[in-house]
Protein backbone atom coordinates (compact mmCIF):
# COMPACT_ATOMS: atom_id res chain seq x y z
CA UNK A 1 0.00 0.00 0.00
CA UNK A 2 1.25 3.18 -1.13
CA UNK A 3 2.08 6.09 1.60
CA UNK A 4 -0.43 8.28 -0.27
CA UNK A 5 -3.21 5.91 0.09
CA UNK A 6 -2.23 5.71 3.99
CA UNK A 7 -2.41 9.27 4.56
CA UNK A 8 -5.35 9.12 2.29
CA UNK A 9 -7.55 7.07 4.66
CA UNK A 10 -5.99 8.46 7.63
CA UNK A 11 -7.90 11.60 5.91
CA UNK A 12 -11.00 9.53 5.72
CA UNK A 13 -11.45 8.59 9.52
CA UNK A 14 -10.80 11.82 11.06
CA UNK A 15 -12.59 13.78 8.69
CA UNK A 16 -16.04 12.59 10.95
CA UNK A 17 -18.34 15.24 10.01
CA UNK A 18 -21.92 14.05 11.52
CA UNK A 19 -23.12 10.97 13.02
CA UNK A 20 -27.20 10.01 13.47
CA UNK A 21 -27.83 7.15 14.73
CA UNK A 22 -28.51 5.12 11.43
CA UNK A 23 -26.64 6.87 9.10
CA UNK A 24 -23.19 8.29 9.49
CA UNK A 25 -21.00 10.80 7.60
CA UNK A 26 -17.67 11.96 7.19
CA UNK A 27 -16.52 14.43 5.16
CA UNK A 28 -12.85 14.60 3.13
CA UNK A 29 -12.29 18.26 2.14
CA UNK A 30 -9.42 17.17 0.12
CA UNK A 31 -10.98 15.37 -2.19
CA UNK A 32 -14.40 16.56 -1.78
CA UNK A 33 -16.37 13.48 -0.86
CA UNK A 34 -19.01 12.80 1.29
CA UNK A 35 -18.71 9.28 2.56
CA UNK A 36 -21.88 7.73 3.96
CA UNK A 37 -21.84 4.88 5.85
CA UNK A 38 -24.78 3.05 7.10
CA UNK A 39 -25.50 1.63 10.55
CA UNK A 40 -29.15 0.44 10.95
CA UNK A 41 -30.89 -1.27 14.04
CA UNK A 42 -32.26 -3.50 15.00
CA UNK A 43 -30.75 -5.66 12.09
CA UNK A 44 -28.88 -4.09 8.46
CA UNK A 45 -31.69 -3.33 6.10
CA UNK A 46 -33.58 -0.63 4.95
CA UNK A 47 -35.58 0.37 7.92
CA UNK A 48 -37.84 3.01 7.77
CA UNK A 49 -35.66 5.28 10.23
CA UNK A 50 -32.54 4.25 7.71
CA UNK A 51 -34.53 5.86 4.75
CA UNK A 52 -36.02 8.74 6.45
CA UNK A 53 -31.98 9.46 7.64
CA UNK A 54 -31.08 8.73 3.86
CA UNK A 55 -33.81 11.75 2.94
CA UNK A 56 -32.63 14.05 5.36
CA UNK A 57 -29.21 13.73 4.08
CA UNK A 58 -29.71 14.12 0.60
CA UNK A 59 -31.95 17.26 0.93
CA UNK A 60 -28.90 18.47 3.53
CA UNK A 61 -26.42 17.88 0.10
CA UNK A 62 -28.37 19.24 -2.15
CA UNK A 63 -28.44 22.44 0.08
CA UNK A 64 -25.14 22.24 0.32
CA UNK A 65 -24.62 22.32 -3.07
CA UNK A 66 -26.73 24.62 -3.66
CA UNK A 67 -25.20 27.53 -1.21
CA UNK A 68 -21.91 26.18 -2.56
CA UNK A 69 -22.89 26.74 -6.30
CA UNK A 70 -22.21 22.70 -6.89
CA UNK A 71 -18.43 23.13 -5.12
CA UNK A 72 -18.45 21.34 -2.26
CA UNK A 73 -19.27 17.83 -3.20
CA UNK A 74 -17.58 16.27 -6.00
CA UNK A 75 -18.58 12.43 -4.86
CA UNK A 76 -20.45 10.68 -2.27
CA UNK A 77 -19.24 7.23 -1.30
CA UNK A 78 -22.51 4.92 0.03
CA UNK A 79 -20.69 2.10 2.26
CA UNK A 80 -21.42 0.62 5.49
CA UNK A 81 -20.35 0.48 9.13
CA UNK A 82 -20.99 -3.05 9.84
CA UNK A 83 -18.55 -5.35 9.67
CA UNK A 84 -18.52 -8.04 7.29
CA UNK A 85 -22.11 -6.55 5.87
CA UNK A 86 -23.03 -3.95 3.30
CA UNK A 87 -27.07 -4.27 3.62
CA UNK A 88 -29.02 -7.19 3.60
CA UNK A 89 -31.92 -5.51 1.66
CA UNK A 90 -35.18 -4.68 2.71
CA UNK A 91 -36.86 -4.45 6.35
CA UNK A 92 -38.60 -7.97 5.94
CA UNK A 93 -40.25 -7.81 9.01
CA UNK A 94 -41.93 -4.44 8.23
CA UNK A 95 -42.97 -7.16 4.65
CA UNK A 96 -44.55 -9.73 6.81
CA UNK A 97 -46.02 -7.78 9.39
CA UNK A 98 -47.66 -5.08 6.26
CA UNK A 99 -49.17 -8.81 4.22
CA UNK A 100 -50.29 -10.09 7.33
CA UNK A 101 -52.09 -6.75 8.44
CA UNK A 102 -53.58 -6.31 5.25
CA UNK A 103 -51.62 -3.05 5.22
CA UNK A 104 -51.29 -2.53 1.28
CA UNK A 105 -50.96 1.23 1.63
CA UNK A 106 -47.84 1.25 4.27
CA UNK A 107 -46.23 -1.32 2.04
CA UNK A 108 -46.49 0.57 -0.86
CA UNK A 109 -45.09 3.51 0.92
CA UNK A 110 -42.45 1.79 2.52
CA UNK A 111 -41.13 0.95 -1.61
CA UNK A 112 -42.04 4.19 -2.57
CA UNK A 113 -39.39 5.65 0.06
CA UNK A 114 -36.63 2.88 -1.17
CA UNK A 115 -37.13 4.12 -4.22
CA UNK A 116 -37.12 8.08 -3.33
CA UNK A 117 -33.66 6.91 -2.07
CA UNK A 118 -32.65 4.67 -4.89
CA UNK A 119 -33.98 7.39 -7.95
CA UNK A 120 -31.84 10.19 -6.36
CA UNK A 121 -28.69 7.89 -5.86
CA UNK A 122 -28.75 6.38 -9.76
CA UNK A 123 -29.44 10.52 -11.15
CA UNK A 124 -26.54 11.88 -8.21
CA UNK A 125 -29.01 14.00 -6.69
CA UNK A 126 -29.36 16.19 -9.89
CA UNK A 127 -25.99 17.66 -9.04
CA UNK A 128 -22.95 18.15 -10.38
CA UNK A 129 -21.23 14.84 -8.42
CA UNK A 130 -20.30 11.26 -8.69
CA UNK A 131 -21.78 8.50 -6.72
CA UNK A 132 -19.96 5.36 -5.71
CA UNK A 133 -21.10 2.21 -3.76
CA UNK A 134 -18.31 0.68 -1.56
CA UNK A 135 -19.28 -2.89 -1.24
CA UNK A 136 -16.84 -4.26 1.49
CA UNK A 137 -19.66 -7.19 3.09
CA UNK A 138 -22.81 -8.83 1.95
CA UNK A 139 -25.38 -6.91 -0.45
CA UNK A 140 -27.98 -8.63 -0.38
CA UNK A 141 -31.96 -7.90 -1.98
CA UNK A 142 -32.56 -4.12 -1.99
CA UNK A 143 -29.04 -4.00 -0.40
CA UNK A 144 -27.72 -5.07 -4.05
CA UNK A 145 -29.74 -2.59 -5.92
CA UNK A 146 -28.90 -0.01 -3.74
CA UNK A 147 -24.95 -0.64 -4.73
CA UNK A 148 -26.28 -1.04 -8.38
CA UNK A 149 -27.67 2.34 -8.49
CA UNK A 150 -24.63 4.60 -8.22
CA UNK A 151 -22.83 5.84 -10.63
CA UNK A 152 -19.56 3.50 -9.91
CA UNK A 153 -20.12 0.20 -8.39
CA UNK A 154 -16.25 -0.73 -6.28
CA UNK A 155 -16.18 -4.35 -4.29
CA UNK A 156 -13.84 -6.15 -2.16
CA UNK A 157 -13.17 -10.00 -3.56
CA UNK A 158 -15.22 -12.39 -1.85
CA UNK A 159 -18.28 -10.09 -1.12
CA UNK A 160 -21.43 -12.02 -1.48
CA UNK A 161 -24.24 -10.27 -3.55
CA UNK A 162 -27.57 -11.74 -4.78
CA UNK A 163 -31.11 -11.52 -5.33
CA UNK A 164 -33.21 -14.07 -3.09
CA UNK A 165 -36.36 -12.52 -3.00
CA UNK A 166 -37.66 -15.63 -5.21
CA UNK A 167 -37.13 -18.02 -1.78
CA UNK A 168 -40.09 -16.33 -0.25
CA UNK A 169 -41.92 -16.20 -3.66
CA UNK A 170 -41.53 -12.60 -4.60
CA UNK A 171 -39.15 -10.67 -6.85
CA UNK A 172 -36.70 -7.47 -5.73
CA UNK A 173 -39.37 -4.88 -6.74
CA UNK A 174 -37.23 -1.64 -6.16
CA UNK A 175 -34.84 -1.05 -9.02
CA UNK A 176 -32.68 -4.69 -10.09
CA UNK A 177 -34.63 -5.76 -13.18
CA UNK A 178 -34.21 -1.78 -14.55
CA UNK A 179 -30.71 -1.60 -13.44
CA UNK A 180 -29.28 -5.20 -13.99
CA UNK A 181 -31.17 -5.15 -18.20
CA UNK A 182 -29.16 -2.12 -18.08
CA UNK A 183 -26.23 -3.39 -17.27
CA UNK A 184 -26.14 -7.00 -18.27
CA UNK A 185 -29.19 -7.81 -20.59
CA UNK A 186 -32.46 -8.39 -19.84
CA UNK A 187 -32.19 -12.17 -20.15
CA UNK A 188 -29.31 -12.30 -17.86
CA UNK A 189 -30.91 -9.43 -15.57
CA UNK A 190 -33.97 -12.16 -15.00
CA UNK A 191 -31.34 -15.10 -14.79
CA UNK A 192 -29.91 -13.48 -11.86
CA UNK A 193 -33.33 -12.74 -10.17
CA UNK A 194 -34.92 -15.78 -10.97
CA UNK A 195 -31.99 -18.40 -9.46
CA UNK A 196 -32.13 -16.20 -6.12
CA UNK A 197 -28.31 -17.46 -6.46
CA UNK A 198 -25.61 -15.27 -4.24
CA UNK A 199 -22.75 -14.51 -6.25
CA UNK A 200 -19.27 -13.26 -5.41
CA UNK A 201 -18.11 -10.45 -6.29
CA UNK A 202 -15.65 -11.77 -8.55
CA UNK A 203 -18.32 -13.49 -10.76
CA UNK A 204 -20.25 -10.54 -11.01
CA UNK A 205 -17.34 -8.22 -11.99
CA UNK A 206 -16.95 -11.21 -15.07
CA UNK A 207 -20.05 -10.54 -15.64
CA UNK A 208 -19.91 -6.45 -15.96
CA UNK A 209 -22.33 -6.07 -13.05
CA UNK A 210 -19.41 -4.71 -10.73
CA UNK A 211 -17.19 -1.91 -12.00
CA UNK A 212 -13.97 -2.43 -9.83
CA UNK A 213 -12.81 -4.99 -8.26
CA UNK A 214 -10.48 -4.31 -4.68
CA UNK A 215 -8.64 -6.69 -3.01
CA UNK A 216 -9.72 -7.38 0.30
CA UNK A 217 -9.44 -4.82 3.19
CA UNK A 218 -8.64 -2.53 0.18
CA UNK A 219 -11.72 -1.14 -0.99
CA UNK A 220 -11.31 2.59 0.38
CA UNK A 221 -7.77 2.61 -1.41
CA UNK A 222 -9.71 1.58 -4.57
CA UNK A 223 -12.01 4.72 -3.60
CA UNK A 224 -9.10 6.93 -3.91
CA UNK A 225 -7.23 5.41 -7.16
CA UNK A 226 -10.24 6.03 -8.98
CA UNK A 227 -11.18 9.50 -7.32
CA UNK A 228 -7.59 10.58 -8.58
CA UNK A 229 -7.80 9.10 -12.28
CA UNK A 230 -11.23 10.60 -12.44
CA UNK A 231 -9.94 13.76 -11.41
CA UNK A 232 -6.67 13.31 -13.93
CA UNK A 233 -9.50 13.28 -16.78
CA UNK A 234 -12.24 14.95 -15.42
CA UNK A 235 -13.35 15.95 -18.08
CA UNK A 236 -13.90 12.84 -20.19
CA UNK A 237 -15.48 10.92 -16.98
CA UNK A 238 -18.00 13.65 -16.55
CA UNK A 239 -18.84 13.39 -20.34
CA UNK A 240 -19.24 9.78 -20.25
CA UNK A 241 -21.41 9.83 -16.80
CA UNK A 242 -23.58 12.26 -19.21
CA UNK A 243 -23.61 10.30 -21.86
CA UNK A 244 -24.77 7.06 -19.78
CA UNK A 245 -26.98 8.76 -17.89
CA UNK A 246 -28.81 9.59 -21.74
CA UNK A 247 -28.21 6.35 -23.16
CA UNK A 248 -29.36 3.87 -19.96
CA UNK A 249 -31.47 6.32 -18.19
CA UNK A 250 -34.52 5.03 -16.07
CA UNK A 251 -37.77 7.05 -15.56
CA UNK A 252 -39.03 7.76 -12.32
CA UNK A 253 -42.15 6.42 -13.21
CA UNK A 254 -41.48 2.89 -14.25
CA UNK A 255 -39.61 2.59 -10.91
CA UNK A 256 -42.90 3.41 -9.64
CA UNK A 257 -45.12 0.86 -11.73
CA UNK A 258 -42.51 -2.09 -11.08
CA UNK A 259 -43.32 -1.18 -7.13
CA UNK A 260 -46.92 -1.05 -8.09
CA UNK A 261 -46.89 -4.85 -9.16
CA UNK A 262 -44.65 -5.54 -6.31
CA UNK A 263 -46.80 -4.79 -3.68
CA UNK A 264 -49.59 -6.38 -5.49
CA UNK A 265 -47.40 -9.80 -6.02
CA UNK A 266 -46.31 -9.28 -2.06
CA UNK A 267 -50.56 -9.92 -0.72
CA UNK A 268 -50.83 -12.62 -2.89
CA UNK A 269 -47.80 -14.77 -0.80
CA UNK A 270 -48.87 -17.72 0.94
CA UNK A 271 -48.33 -18.69 4.65
CA UNK A 272 -45.60 -21.33 3.36
CA UNK A 273 -43.44 -18.02 1.69
CA UNK A 274 -44.68 -15.53 4.21
CA UNK A 275 -42.59 -18.39 6.95
CA UNK A 276 -39.72 -18.51 4.34
CA UNK A 277 -39.54 -14.82 4.87
CA UNK A 278 -39.76 -15.21 8.93
CA UNK A 279 -36.82 -17.69 8.73
CA UNK A 280 -35.05 -15.09 6.73
CA UNK A 281 -35.57 -12.07 9.53
CA UNK A 282 -34.15 -14.73 11.95
CA UNK A 283 -30.94 -14.56 9.69
CA UNK A 284 -30.84 -11.34 9.38
CA UNK A 285 -31.18 -10.79 13.09
CA UNK A 286 -28.13 -13.40 13.32
CA UNK A 287 -25.91 -11.34 11.24
CA UNK A 288 -26.89 -8.35 13.50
Amino acid sequence: MSNVAILDQSAFLQAKESESRHLISHYDSKYKISWCLMKSEPRPCFTPKLLSEFHNYIQQVKTEMTESRGEKYDYIVLGSDVEGVFSLGGDLNLFRQCIERGSREELYTYAIKCIDVLYENMNHLDCELTTIALVKGDALGGGFESALASNVVIAEKGVKMGLPEVLFNLFPGMGAYSLLARKVGTSMAEKIILSGKLYTSDELYDMGVIDILAEPGEGEVAVYQYIKSANRFSNSYSAIRKVRDICNKISYDELIEIAKIWTDAAFKLTDRDLKMMSRLVKRQNQRA
